[in-house]
């Protein structure tokens, strides 16, 4: 069993347990009670290029990152750097994250966040809009295509948006006939944890005309951010670099300093 599938087998049963702790039409029903989300998308295409800043503690395949890890003070630097969005992590046991964090940073912030977790039942979904997510991620790796346009209605019956993550082309043809809307190329492959920054710069010509364009993973100075946004992608979703970083949000500005400073 790869690390992915470890994971996602243990988020099914986590889900199964919220369930049965709050069934999803209350979720549903304490999500509509949310205030309305910022829009994401919208947010990644200001020019020259949008910067999902993300926070995480740890990772199965870098272990612990940062320590201590304060989230309100990295989402402030991450702002004052001039990141369009915030990505945080939702699931604990293997990357340290949660609800906690999650909150946190919602009222430290007016910046769109993404609900960076493995959704796998729409229950997360109604979860992320209670939160005051904007978006939430969606894998085509661990989805078929049928979740994928079922969880995209749900998301949308929730007023939260989607980012479709895919790494090979298979799955970049499964996120168009979903009609992704914002696309997230994975420069890392979940199944290994190998990253490539080529993978988003192979893929982008498979991409469907007019959707949002998100490389993660892998970009750590700006000559990878120029080289993406020359590509055609509208924004960058990095964390490990930047929060290995002394200041974040130093590092935040430092690393798009070159595409920003070209338009």
């Amino acid at each position: 069993m790869s690390k992915l599938d470890e994971i996602v087998a243990r988020k099914r049963r986590d889900i199964r347990e919220a369930l049965s702790a709050i069934p999803v039409e209350e979720m549903r029903q304490l999500a509509e009670e949310a205030p309305f989300p910022p829009a994401f998308a919208a947010s990644l295409r200001a020019p020259p290029m949008g910067l999902i800043a993300e926070l995480k503690r740890r990772s199965p395949s870098a272990g612990e990152i940062r320590t201590p890890f304060d989230p309100p003070s990295i989402a402030a630097g991450y702002v004052s750097a001039g990141a369009r969005a915030l990505s945080v992590l939702m699931d604990e046991p293997y990357f340290g994250g949660g609800p906690q964090d999650f909150s946190a940073v919602r009222n430290a912030v007016q910046l769109p966040l993404l609900y960076k977790e493995f959704v796998v039942d729409p229950w997360q979904i109604w979860h992320a809009r209670g939160l005051g997510a904007s978006a939430v991620l969606l894998i085509a790796g661990v989805l078929s295509l049928d979740e994928l346009i079922r969880f995209q209605a749900v998301a949308a019956d929730a007023r939260v948006e989607c980012l479709v993550e895919v790494h090979d082309a298979e799955q970049m043809e499964q996120a168009e006939a979903a009609q992704a809307a914002c696309i997230g190329v994975n420069n890392r492959d979940l199944k290994t944890l190998q990253v490539n920054l080529d993978t988003s710069l192979h893929l982008v010509d498979e991409a469907p005309p007019g959707c949002t364009l998100v490389s993660e993973s892998g970009i750590r100075d700006p000559a990878d951010v120029e080289k993406l946004h020359a590509a055609g992608y509208h924004a960058v979703l990095v964390g490990e670099h930047l929060l290995r970083q002394s200041d974040p949000g130093t590092a935040a500005g430092n690393l798009m300093e070159t595409a920003w400073a070209s338009s």
